[in-house]
């Protein structure tokens, strides 16, 4: 009984057949690229909102709300919440509490070329000094930090290098004097614009906040707070840690970029793996001298299955190396579009992990061995006579 037959046969087999495994490994790589891609997308976006915030942080907003735009939280509410247990306090003993407003503003996007592409939905939140210190990712990088009281904003990092035109701004019915830009990290805070909370109530005519930011004294504070809160029925809120809050306005978004993505893959791939199909019965046909040979040599039926179902993996897995190798540029890509489920621009950058390059080369060779079954099996069918006397 023979045994199975090389790796290094397989492989020259390909070599043998430069042109056709180029044509076909490179149409298997466009398929590849696109997936990787999509894949990078969600997992960007995730990392994007998933990184936002400190998770000793708490929002609090109103009960049944989704988003901070939904939400509205009075003066007496936020009172009674910076009087509960298991706050943070300043260096004065006030308890690590900053009540932010957030509203939607029309800002113009910009084409690759710089002109106007239409307009964007920005978010621009209204904080305070303290809602500044629960943030100590978010860092100026240039200028300054805007001042209590006035009409100075700063504008996140993702939106001055995106395609969001901003100079000197108007919303809210009043002019604002942009003095710094902020990094957060390549967090969600990166897409937007900040400004002092009582100022952006004034400019749009709010009477209550839209959001209560605090943070916990530690990390097993949340269940004191928690409980505390549960004591005060009346003031119909809801609380999660800020990381998670943010982290799940990603998901909808994410979700929909994976299935629209598979969708668009699932149908390329056909073609795909109709195209290692036609390779791989085109080999069949001329190897058959060969293929007799072998079989006049001992090597068994399940032999010829295995080279050619190896050599049609072994395709599969070049392609897929060739599509991450392609999609991994793309992380140097800045994508700028609309979170579903807060209507608002966000900016993020596409990352390749290890789990996502693993999924999409065992695809890739997934897709090589669904086009090398039928030829494979047919060439198992030959007769060694018949093939021993093909020309």
């Amino acid at each position: 009984m023979k045994a199975g037959l090389s790796i290094s046969y397989v492989a020259r087999n390909l070599i043998a057949r430069k042109l056709t495994t180029l044509l076909t490994a490179g149409g298997m790589a466009l398929v590849v690229f696109v997936f990787a891609t999509v894949l990078m997308m969600a997992e960007g976006l995730r990392h994007t909102l998933g990184g936002t915030g400190e998770y000793n942080n708490l929002v609090i907003i109103r009960q049944g709300s989704q988003t901070e735009v939904q939400s509205t939280v009075d003066r007496d509410q936020a009172a009674t919440l910076e009087a509960l247990p298991g706050l943070a306090t300043d260096s004065h003993g006030q308890a690590l509490a900053s009540g932010e407003v957030l509203v939607l503003v029309n800002m113009p996007r910009k084409s690759s070329r710089g002109a106007a592409a239409g307009l964007a939905n920005v978010v621009v939140r209204g904080t305070t000094p303290q809602g500044l210190a629960l943030r100590p990712q978010a860092r100026i990088v240039a200028g300054r930090q805007f001042q209590p009281g006035s009409s100075e904003i700063i504008v996140g990092s993702g939106l001055a290098k995106g395609k969001i035109g901003l100079g000197i701004v108007s919303f809210g019915m009043r002019s604002w004097t942009v003095v710094g830009l902020f990094d957060a990290g390549g967090s969600g805070f990166d897409s937007e614009i900040w400004g002092d909370s009582e100022q952006m109530m004034q400019a749009f005519r709010r009477q209550s906040f839209s959001s209560l930011i605090v943070g916990l004294r530690d990390a097993g504070s949340y269940e004191t707070f928690s409980a505390a809160l549960a004591e005060h029925p009346q003031l119909k809120l809801d609380i999660k840690r800020e990381r998670l809050f943010y982290a799940d306005q990603s998901e909808k978004l994410a979700d929909f970029i994976s299935i629209l993505g598979e969708t668009i893959t699932i149908v390329f791939s056909v073609g795909a793996i109709i195209g290692a199909m036609i390779t791989m019965y085109a080999s069949v046909a001329n190897r058959t001298r060969e293929i007799g040979t072998l079989r006049a040599l001992g090597f068994r039926r399940g032999n010829i299955v295995s080279a050619f179902l190896q050599e049609a993996m072994l395709l599969g897995f070049f392609a897929g190396v060739g599509g991450l190798v392609a999609a991994a540029f793309m992380q140097l890509v800045e994508i700028s579009t609309t979170n579903v489920q807060t209507f608002s621009e966000v900016v993020f950058r596409l990352i390749l992990t290890p789990g996502i390059a693993l999924q999409v080369l065992l695809f890739s060779m997934f897709m090589g061995v669904l086009g090398g079954v039928l030829p494979a099996v047919r060439a198992s069918r030959l007769e060694i006579v018949d093939a021993l006397r093909s020309s």
